[in-house]
């Protein structure tokens, strides 16, 4: 059964971040911030997010590096040959991969098992659909091994149809990035720049790496996430069980911190070592047993990210956050502003 979020708006189009904030004159660090602390609101910029942390606060952050993950390519069918753009979402035990093929902006659907797609080096063959009863995403077979370097020769970065040209790759790497892997950008923690880690650093605010690997978006139908490789190492786990036990407060940077250090937590709260895949979804049946508070960009409407949102600091909270976010017109999606999120 589906299970929808409580917070419910319209995004107005003028509203989708079309460029990144460099591009509009800002640095990645002078995008807004909304702080959402259960009933009070603050307007603010990201460059002083340390104004609303505390020494002993604990911020997880992402490392997984962004993909150039979209090839261009041409679908051999039965009536004939179309182009298409390969979106190369996650890379599987086997060797394969899950992919989306799209025309333009739009997902295609119909393929069948044994559809090539000719692309450069090679063909990429359709194997079977990735999940039972769809056939948006397929397990297919790369025309290379070496996927990864593959793309940094042929591929360039996954974008919709709100931004407005192309963007190269540095601009959808986070100053975290450390192991590529993510066909999207774990775009919470885009506007920390390097100058503002080190003054969170200076004042006390711990930092501490996790992974995981974000494939493709699935906003055209609202699925739930799909599975997502992960790793939650042994140093941050005995951290997060640190500042938890000090009375610190662990909040995750981005949806994708939160579904991995969930992913390790045991029923009492406690972190232990973790990795592999992830399938959790996170919602009213699965609050947040770690997490205190999450820095996250604006989600589209009835996103599965925004059950997550609730999952953490309550639907009240988020529905607050949004209608404010949207009165005074910050910018959605990955080039756009961010909000901190904590319980009352």
């Amino acid at each position: 059964m589906t299970v929808h979020p409580q917070t419910r708006f319209t995004l107005p189009d003028a509203l989708n971040a079309a460029e990144p904030p460099e591009a509009r004159g800002l640095a990645r660090d002078q995008v807004k911030l909304l702080v959402a602390e259960g009933s009070a609101i603050t307007h603010t910029r990201f460059d002083r997010l340390g104004d609303h942390l505390r020494p002993g606060d604990l911020l997880l952050v992402n490392t997984s590096g962004t993909l150039p993950a979209a090839v261009d390519g041409s679908w051999i069918t039965g009536s004939g040959v179309a182009p298409v753009v390969v979106h190369f979402s996650t890379a599987l035990d086997d060797g394969t991969w899950v992919v989306e093929l799209r025309n333009g902006d739009l997902p295609l659907f119909g393929g069948g098992s044994g559809d090539r797609v000719e692309l450069p080096e090679g063909v990429l063959t359709l194997l079977a659909p990735y999940q039972p009863d769809q056939n948006r995403l397929w397990r297919a077979q790369p025309p290379v091994a070496d996927v990864v370097s593959y793309l940094r020769r042929h591929g360039r970065p996954i974008s919709y149809k709100y931004v407005g040209q192309r963007w190269p790759l540095a601009l959808y790497q986070t100053v975290f990035a450390r192991e590529p892997g993510s066909a999207e950008m774990p775009s919470a923690a885009r506007p920390f720049s390097f100058e503002l880690v080190s003054q969170l650093a200076a004042s006390g605010v711990l930092i501490a790496p996790i992974l995981l690997h974000c494939g493709v978006s699935s906003q055209e139908s609202h699925e739930p996430p799909l599975p997502e490789r992960y790793d939650v190492p042994e140093h941050t786990a005995r951290l997060v069980n640190w500042v938890k036990a000090n009375g610190g407060r662990v909040i995750a940077v981005g949806t994708t911190a939160v579904r991995a250090i969930e992913s390790a937590a045991r029923a009492d709260g406690s972190v232990a070592a973790a990795g592999g895949w992830t399938d959790l979804v996170m919602g009213p049946d699965h609050p947040a047993r770690v997490v205190d508070g999450l820095v996250t960009g604006m989600h589209a409407p009835e996103a599965s990210h925004l059950l997550l949102l609730e999952s953490v600091v309550g639907g009240e909270v988020v529905q607050r956050a949004y209608d404010a976010a949207l009165e005074r017109n910050y910018l959605w999606h990955e080039f756009g502003d961010v909000s901190l999120l904590l319980p009352e």
